[in-house]
C-alpha cells in the first residue's frame, strides 16, 4: 500500500476492500463513487486506446456494505441501468443524462443516453439542497481514464450534501477528488491500478494548486 496526502486529499493506491477494513464505523461523511460496471471493458474504436479495467468482470456488490458501515450521512454508487437489479433497493435513483448516447444493439435497442446513480442515506444524511432526480451534464473526453466522469456531475452532488469528507474508493483518474478541492471539502480516493493512481495525484496536485 503507498499514501500520498496532498492538503485535504489523502490518497491510497491498493485495494479498497483491504484498505477500508481500517475506516472506523460512521468516519466518513459520504461515499460518492464509480465501481467497475462488470462490462469487460477495453477501448477499441476511439482514438485514444485504454487497457481492460481492473476488476471489471463484474459489479462490486459486495463492497457496499463497507460502504454502509463507514458512511455516515449518505452513499452514492454509479452503475448502469442492468445493474440495478444486483444492488440493494435504493432510496432514489438519479439519472445522468449525457449528450450522447451508447451504440449497443443498433436494430433491437433504444440508445441508453443516461446512467444511474443510487442514493443511499445514511442515518445522519441532511441536504444543503433538494435537487431533482435528473441530472443534465455533459460527458467528458475521457482524456485520464476510460470511463472518466465530468466533474461537474461529481461537484453537484456533493454541494447538496451536508459532508465535510468524502470519500471515493474506486478513484480512478481522480475526478471526485477534483471536485473535492474546487468545493474545499476533504477527500479521501483508493485507487488499486496505479497508473490511474499518479495521473489522480497529479491532477489533484494541480486542482490544490489553483486554491492556493
Amino acid at each position: 500500500m503507498r499514501k500520498e496526502v496532498i492538503g485535504d486529499c489523502t490518497l491510497y493506491l491498493g485495494d479498497c476492500l483491504e484498505i477500508m477494513k481500517s475506516i472506523p464505523d460512521k468516519s466518513i461523511d459520504l461515499v460518492l463513487t464509480d465501481p467497475p460496471y462488470g462490462m469487460n471493458f477495453v477501448s477499441n474504436h476511439r482514438t485514444v486506446k485504454y487497457e481492460k479495467i481492473v476488476g471489471d468482470d463484474k459489479y462490486p456488490v459486495e463492497v457496499l456494505n463497507e460502504f454502509f458501515r463507514i458512511a455516515k450521512r449518505a452513499v452514492y454508487v454509479f452503475c448502469r441501468w442492468d445493474n440495478l437489479t444486483e444492488l440493494p433497493k435504493p432510496k432514489s435513483v438519479l439519472a445522468w443524462v449525457k449528450n450522447n448516447w451508447s451504440m449497443g444493439d443498433l436494430k433491437h435497442e433504444h440508445g441508453r443516453q443516461w446512467e444511474a446513480i443510487c442514493f443511499y442515506p445514511q442515518e445522519g444524511h441532511e441536504f444543503i439542497e433538494r435537487i431533482p432526480d435528473v441530472i443534465k451534464c455533459p460527458r467528458t473526453e475521457n482524456v485520464y481514464h476510460p470511463t472518466q466522469k465530468p466533474v461537474g456531475i461529481l461537484r453537484r452532488i456533493i454541494e447538496t450534501n451536508k459532508a465535510d469528507t468524502i470519500l471515493d474508493p474506486f478513484m480512478g483518474s481522480g475526478t471526485t477528488g477534483v471536485a473535492c478541492r474546487m468545493l474545499r471539502r476533504k477527500f479521501i480516493g483508493i485507487e488499486i491500478d496505479k497508473t490511474y493512481f499518479d495521473i489522480a495525484k497529479q491532477r489533484i496536485q494541480n486542482a490544490q494548486k489553483e486554491l492556493f
